[in-house]
C-alpha cells in the first residue's frame, strides 16, 4: 500500500508543476486586445488562436488528474494501517516511576510533611 501511495503522490506532485508551468505560460484575457491588432499573433508558437484550446485544454485534463490524485490520497491516508506486530504500536503497560528507575519506593508513614507556608504569603525556612 504504501508504494501505491508514492506512485499516487509521484503523479500528483508532477501534475502540479505541470499545471505551473502551463498557466503561466497562457495569456491573460487582455494579451487578445493586442492581438486583435495584429501585434501579438508572430510571437506565438501555436498560432494566434491555436495556443488558447491546446494549452486551456491541457490545463483542464492536468487539473483533473490532480483533483484525482488528491481524493485518492485522501482515501488512502484515511485507511486504518494494518498492524505488523512492531513493539511501538502496542499498548505500553502502565509501571510505577520509582520501580521503572529501580529506586526502592518509599513507604507511605516515612513521606515528609509539607511545610505549611504562613497567610502573609512569605516562605519560611524550616529549621529542625
Amino acid at each position: 500500500m504504501g508504494t501505491i501511495v508514492n506512485v499516487i503522490l509521484a503523479v500528483q506532485m508532477l501534475t502540479a508543476l505541470a499545471m505551473i508551468g502551463l498557466i503561466l505560460i497562457q495569456h491573460g484575457k487582455g494579451a487578445d486586445m493586442g492581438a486583435a491588432f495584429g501585434s501579438g499573433s508572430s510571437g506565438s508558437l501555436f498560432g494566434a488562436s491555436g495556443s488558447a484550446n491546446f494549452l486551456s485544454r491541457t490545463t483542464a485534463v492536468l487539473a483533473t488528474v490532480f483533483f484525482v490524485t488528491t481524493l485518492a490520497l485522501a482515501y488512502f491516508g484515511n485507511q486504518r494501517p494494518v498492524s505488523t506486530g512492531s513493539v511501538l504500536e502496542t499498548p505500553a503497560a502502565v509501571v510505577p516511576a520509582s520501580a521503572a528507575s529501580g529506586v526502592p519506593a518509599q513507604a507511605p508513614d516515612s513521606a515528609p510533611e509539607p511545610a505549611a507556608l504562613p497567610a502573609s504569603g512569605a516562605a519560611q525556612i524550616p529549621t529542625k
